[in-house]
């Protein structure tokens, strides 16, 4: 078994204009002093990664982890999660998602494709260069409109979707198989991949791709009402990444999971800061260490109640103190008796 690594911090939800999280010294420095020992870097803002200069260039790659390595932290992964969105747009989402790509290809989807799709080979170079084993990212989604099926949906819809889907992934799957990458799919709901059924389905598609992997994070499945420990039962040898976040769904008279046009605030599913919602942590890390997860348990902070700096302070020691520290020897070893062949042979009557 392995002792899973942590804590560590997904920069995303902090990042900002305010020190200390407008550079990647303030932010690593606000990290570290947390007690995190790594960091999760989402890769559209060049004041905390070049991504296209850490595909390029091993002198720079190699320049950014002695920087974070100066912190006392390490790079855990990289995340497109943005970018891999654009991978598969609905029309009915183009100008909505426009404002994830840059000026230059806003109202072009073919262009926006185009861009995110380079991102992504850029990110399983960097990635390589990094010495990062796993990256994380989004599905996109084609199918999102049709989930609940009225009007009826036509006939064939849904395979074609995820036969496209398919098409525009396994290209980039290859790419980060030739790196060297487990390429990680958040499954969350408004994504064509957003449950088990649905990621089955795309690794039909991608002839079970090896690098086709899960980051797990049982918030999105508190939502759906999904059992989120059997999840990792069925899934544990695609899981390469784990989001430690919680969450809360108190259905009532007036609404359930379809609360959506509700604030965040007043849904009967909603996202809560560590050790405030109704995740069973403790199952989790057990099943994690169970089934050796290899990678590192990563806070991402989504709270409609609490600030987020509280929210990061509290989730590292949360994190800290539900990390298991595996065992190198049986609980019973104290009473072994030794290998004794002989012995065994008549015990059975041989």
């Amino acid at each position: 078994m392995k002792t899973i690594k942590g804590p560590a911090i997904f920069l995303a939800q902090f990042i900002g204009d305010e020190p200390p999280f407008n550079s990647l010294e303030g932010i690593c420095t606000w990290a570290a002093g947390l007690g995190f020992k790594g960091v999760q870097l989402p890769t559209l803002d060049k004041r905390f990664i070049d991504l296209k200069l850490a595909a390029e260039s091993q002198t720079y790659a190699d320049e950014l982890q002695g920087k974070i390595r100066s912190f006392g932290l390490e790079i855990t992964e990289l995340s497109t999660h943005l970018q891999g969105q654009l991978v598969a747009v609905n029309p009915v989402y183009d100008q909505l998602f426009d404002g994830f790509a840059p000026e230059a290809v806003r109202g072009n989807p073919h262009a926006r494709q185009a861009w995110a799709v380079q991102q992504l080979t850029y990110a399983a170079k960097a990635s390589r260069r990094l010495g990062l084993a796993a990256h994380a990212t989004f599905s996109g989604a084609l199918l999102w409109p049709m989930v609940y099926p009225w009007p009826q949906r036509p006939a064939g819809l849904i395979e074609e979707g995820f036969a496209e889907l398919g098409r525009r992934w396994r290209p980039i799957l290859d790419e980060f198989d030739a790196q060297g990458v487990d390429l990680c799919y958040e499954i969350h709901a408004g994504e064509d991949l957003h449950d088990g059924i649905s990621y089955e389905r795309f690794l039909t598609e991608v002839n079970d791709h090896p690098r086709a992997c899960l980051l797990y994070d049982p918030s999105h499945f508190v939502l759906q009402c999904l059992d989120y420990l059997s999840y990792i039962d069925i899934y544990h040898e695609r899981i390469r990444m784990f989001h430690v976040k919680d969450a809360e769904f108190n259905p009532t008279g007036r609404q359930g999971v379809y609360g959506g046009y509700e604030s965040w605030l007043n849904r009967a599913g909603r996202f809560r800061s560590l050790g405030d919602g109704q995740v069973d942590f403790k199952s989790i890390f057990s099943k994690m260490a169970q089934y050796n997860f290899p990678g590192w348990a990563v806070l991402e902070w989504e709270c409609a109640l609490k600030n987020s700096e509280d929210g990061a302070r509290e989730g590292a020691q949360f994190i800290q103190n539900h990390i298991i520290r595996v065992t190198d020897r049986a609980f019973d070893d104290f009473a072994a008796s030794g290998i004794d062949n002989a012995l065994n042979k008549t015990i059975l009557g041989l």
